[in-house]
């Protein structure tokens, strides 16, 4: 049996394997597009044998296969996803949710490519992103950890442009007929620039419906809504390079939570929109937004954890019994941050700004009189609220109740060096 033919059978038993692992990676990734507010049609599949064996015969031509691990190394696509958005435009918040979900076994490759083309086109040809990633074993189940060896390509580009490429590939990649004529090329040329026109369309068209969603006297319809909106008055108080570079986060929970609150209007929102460039944490927005209407009430914090009741405290490292534990600890440290932002903000108020600021912010413009260390405690609690309130990840018990020490002692000493300010200023 010569080398393609053994992999070929070689990939005939692992075919489940690859199958399953790119139908893993497409269900996480899915699921956290929605989360975002990404309108997206996600699929996955592992190549077809038939197709796969054509191509390893033709490589193998150029490719001087000494082993079926060789084979193995250069066909990268073996499992793969396609993300095929609505629009265009959301192609980096896609890789920022792909780079903060899995491993990256390689930078990202950018298309159009400087390759030189077989035809001489007037447009540029196939626009998109690709991935190669394999999923993190910290979020596989125990049962599940050999899918983490899986290497799967995520391609990311509009719907226009994945139906183009099909097209464009079947026919002058893998010809059934033949080499194809300079009026076939001058076609697909000419049809590769009716997407990108429909992509300016479609760009067009998520613009509208931004500005459609932010228009006051009416309530957000869903959290795809509520993504445009936040989006648009973001893009007016923070600019455009700020919006382009910060992610989206849970939108879903920012709806049910505005919703809860009877804050679920572009006119509510924009108030919580506003001060966010006070906030020098590169963090999700829709998180920074969380954190504005939390900081404003802290009895909004019961109501915001009923939002995220249905959202399990993760076990994987604390068992069926250290899960009461672990909320038990929680609950403690959340009690102490209500009360440290209460303190907060009474500070905050009663200074010559006159306006409510996040901890940090307080805490950043106190920087003179604070040492270091107490600013590095500040900043470090902050970290684990954010992990527990947002859910990022869930510490140990242990570790939350050494930290609510560490916030009881926080507290003492800003009490202390503002009352000794204090007394200095009369």
């Amino acid at each position: 049996m010569d080398l393609v033919s053994e992999f070929i059978a070689r990939y005939r038993k692992e075919f489940d394997f690859y199958e399953q692992s790119c139908r893993m990676v497409a269900q996480t990734l899915e699921s956290h597009l929605r989360s975002a507010g990404v309108r997206a049609i996600v699929t996955s599949r592992a190549k077809n044998h038939a197709r796969l064996e054509a191509k390893v015969k033709q490589r193998a031509e150029k490719h001087n296969y000494t082993a079926v691990s060789s084979i193995f190394d250069d066909i990268v696509d073996l499992a793969g996803v396609r993300v095929a958005l609505y629009f265009p435009g959301e192609r980096q918040e896609v890789g920022r949710i792909i780079e903060s979900l899995f491993e990256l076994t390689e930078e990202p490759k950018e298309f159009p490519t400087q390759n030189e083309p077989s035809y001489k086109k007037r447009f540029s040809g196939y626009w998109a992103t690709h991935y190669r990633v394999v999923m993190k074993e910290s979020s596989l189940h125990e049962s599940h950890q050999r899918y983490a060896e899986a290497k799967v390509e995520i391609q990311v580009a509009s719907v226009l442009m994945h139906a183009w490429s099909e097209v464009e590939h079947d026919l002058v990649y893998k010809p059934l007929q033949g080499q194809l004529s300079i009026e076939e090329y001058s076609i697909l040329d000419e049809l590769n620039g009716l997407v990108l026109s429909g992509e300016i369309a479609l760009e067009r068209l998520q613009r509208a419906g931004e500005l459609r969603a932010s228009t006051q006297g009416r309530e957000f319809s869903n959290h795809y809504d509520l993504a445009a909106s936040l989006v648009e008055l973001a893009r007016l108080h923070l600019g455009e390079a700020t919006v382009t570079e910060s992610a989206m986060g849970r939108v879903d929970t920012l709806y049910e939570l505005l919703k809860a609150l009877g804050l679920n209007t572009p006119d509510a929102l924009v108030k919580y929109v506003q001060p966010l460039h006070n906030d020098f944490e590169k963090r999700p927005l829709s998180n920074q937004v969380i954190d504005q209407i939390l900081l404003e009430d802290g009895d909004r914090y019961s109501t915001y954890e009923k939002v995220r009741r249905h959202e399990a405290v993760s076990s994987s490292a604390v068992g069926a019994v250290g899960i009461s534990q672990q909320r038990e600890a929680i609950g403690e440290f959340i009690e102490l941050w209500i009360a440290y932002e209460k303190e907060m903000r009474e500070l905050s108020s009663a200074g010559p700004h006159h306006v409510v600021m996040p901890p940090m912010k307080l805490i950043h413009e106190l920087n003179p009189k604070l040492s270091g260390s107490i600013y590095q405690a500040a900043r470090r609690l902050r970290e684990l609220r954010n992990m527990l309130i947002h859910g990022i990840e869930t510490p140990t018990p242990e570790s939350i109740r050494a930290a609510s020490e560490d916030l009881r002692e926080l507290m003492k000493q800003i009490k202390a060096i503002v009352k000794e300010a204090s007394l200095v200023d009369q």
